[in-house]
């Protein structure tokens, strides 16, 4: 029996101790000469191979979709359906683990976290293999700072205030508790304090408010662990504890502040938002918005309830803002839209603004400059970096009357140019946001009936899928792994985010389908047999898989500054589980495209 084996690596990590001693007493070791093929496409697996030294070449006739290495199993299709669906070829002297097919079905059987490896639906495998970060929970909470909970702003009143003095000046900065300096010392007020003394004590209204506040005052420093503020409400019997920055008071923590925490403060974010009176009182919740990203993530939300959650806020934020800066003119006659990720709601963490503004009739053209003026710039504080193709309301070709976009729309469609083909793409993702949603309906509307027939532009749309390529993971890293380089970046945005995305954006143009959510557009196209619903569960397993890639990527470029490599990913970096999941879902990408090609002759562009 082999004693060298690491039931340490995925999947075998989801084991049992007994179940490892069972699979460790059935192992057998092959030794396979370089070139040798160990699995022919439709041969039936007797085993499941995992790789001790040597390495494997994955190939699909002359494509080379893999090169696996020490750790690396395969043919895990093989094992569940019976056959093989591709080529494994020893690319050197290949020493191989073998496991039984017998075994490993039992332990699919019995064992549902180790099945997860065997799932054909790449996204169940995501699921099952970010089991550890989910179980993070409640645990991740307890490791964040008090500061990522607590709220301001820290009001500080004097004792000799009245009481309705104080009421008004809580009321005016939307908070329900304050500090009192009296003399020497610092106490709080709250507004049940301020309630109890008018409504029970019957105190008059001008009592000076030292008289209603308390001062034994509880404090956390900002820096502090929320478990550590937990353990002083706890101690102190206090559901709120004031908090500081050195000697400055910035605010308190609160109960509900915490369990805002495990939802990512989106239950929250939304009162902020309502309350504020002005663009620099947005800024607060603009901030809470992407910082509740890493903490849901953190915590084991899928990508797509992130996203959900995420564009949700995000409108809403951009729905107050319209109404703050907008003045009454463009309020009553405009629509403002918003497109890109944020128009389908697969925006996580934030990229730069795509947004426009459709208005039912000219409106007097300062106000309007004005409004494009403080619109966009109210976004770059937020966060929101200009978009560089100036897709925005700033940019006049994207505000203007909705008779004059409709203009504009008709001319893309009769340049029949790539930059057009990529605006009209851009529009086709629009959504209402605010204001007259009609606007934009009859602005879509337009555009399909202008497109309807037209076979030859919508296979030129099509072609944009072109634009980058889908690698077959392996073929850089083969290169690189034999010189003893690691593997090569992949940009996940190009090579597998817009293909999808945008070869549903096509489709769903052809078929003349509105609905902008890239899923929403799978279910339509699925209903309509424009392909097999399994492979439309595939297309949104991979999509779904590819956008939980880039959400860490971005993560992690925002934490290390390096903005440039938001959607870059390194194969080797990877755990085995995960370039298993990688390599399924751009072989469903590059399947998607073929589709493509064969529906649309894209071949003919050259």
């Amino acid at each position: 029996m082999p004693s060298g084996f690491d039931a340490s690596n995925p999947p075998f990590d989801r084991l049992t101790q007994q179940e490892i001693g069972e699979l460790q007493a059935s192992l057998d070791i092959a030794y396979v000469a370089p070139g040798e093929p160990v699995v022919r496409p439709g041969q039936k697996a007797e085993h499941l191979h995992v790789i001790i030294k040597g390495s494997v070449e994955v190939r699909e006739g002359e494509t080379l979709n893999a090169l696996l290495g020490p750790g690396d199993s395969f043919d895990s299709r093989a094992i569940v359906h019976g056959s093989a669906g591709e080529d494994f070829v020893a690319a050197g002297e290949t020493l191989c683990y073998l496991v039984p097919r017998a075994l490993v079905l039992d332990l699919i059987a019995r064992n549902p976290a180790f099945a997860a490896f065997f799932y054909s639906e790449v996204s169940a495998k995501l699921d099952a293999f970010s089991g550890a970060r989910r179980q993070e929970g409640m645990e991740s909470v307890l490791r964040a700072r008090v500061r990522e909970a607590s709220r301001g702003p820290a009001l500080m009143i004097e004792g000799s205030a009245s009481i309705a003095e104080a009421a008004q000046r809580m009321q005016d900065a939307s908070i329900n508790a304050a500090y009192v300096r009296d003399g020497g010392r610092i106490g709080v007020v709250t507004g049940m304090n301020l309630a109890k003394a008018v409504l029970l004590k019957r105190l008059p209204h001008e009592t000076p408010v030292r008289h209603v506040s308390h001062f034994d005052v509880i404090a956390v420093d900002a820096d502090a662990f929320i478990f550590e503020a937990l353990l002083l409400m706890t101690r102190h019997d206090k559901r709120r504890v004031a908090v500081r920055q050195g000697a400055e008071f910035t605010g308190f923590l609160e109960d509900i502040h915490i369990l805002g925490l495990v939802a990512g403060n989106s239950q929250l974010i939304p009162g902020r938002i309502d309350r504020a009176r002005s663009v620099e009182d947005l800024t607060g919740p603009a901030q809470d918005i992407q910082g509740q990203v890493e903490r849901l993530h953190r915590q084991g939300l899928k990508v797509e309830q992130i996203a959900e959650i995420t564009s949700d806020l995000n409108r809403r934020l951009f729905v107050k803002l319209f109404e703050l800066v907008a003045p009454p003119a463009i309020r009553e006659h405009g629509c403002l839209m918003i497109m890109g990720s944020e128009g389908r709601g697969e925006q996580t963490v934030r990229t730069d603004q795509d947004n426009g503004l459709l208005l039912d009739g000219p409106v007097e053209e300062a106000e309007l400059a004005r409004f494009r003026d403080a619109f966009g710039a109210a976004l770059a504080g937020f966060g929101f970096p200009p978009c560089p193709g100036r897709v925005m309301v700033g940019n006049p070709l994207w505000s203007q009357p909705l008779a004059g976009l409709v203009r504009q729309l008709r001319l893309w469609i009769m340049e029949r140019t790539p930059e057009a083909a990529m605006n009209l793409a851009i529009f086709f993702d629009a959504v209402p946001v605010t204001g007259r949603a009609g606007l934009l309906a009859e602005a879509k509307q337009a555009m399909v009936e202008a497109m309807r027939g037209e076979r030859a532009l919508i296979a030129r749309f099509a072609n944009l899928v072109e634009s980058f390529q889908t690698p077959a993971l392996g073929v850089l890293s083969t290169l690189m792994e034999r010189v003893g380089v690691a593997s090569d970046a992949i940009d996940i945005k190009k090579a597998g985010i817009f293909p999808i995305v945008h070869g549903m954006r096509a489709l769903a143009m052809d078929k003349g389908i509105l609905e902008t959510s890239t899923a929403g557009r799978i279910a339509a196209l699925t209903d309509q047999r424009a392909f097999e619903p399994e492979f439309g569960r595939e297309l949104l397993s991979a999509l779904r898989v590819f956008m939980e890639y880039r959400l860490r990527a971005q993560l992690e470029a925002v934490r290390r500054g390096t903005l440039e490599r938001e959607a870059l990913i390194q194969p080797g970096a990877l755990s085995t589980a995960d370039r298993d999941i990688l390599r399924d879902s751009l072989r469903i990408v590059r399947q998607f495209r073929e589709l493509l090609r064969n529906r649309y002759a894209l071949a003919s562009f050259g």
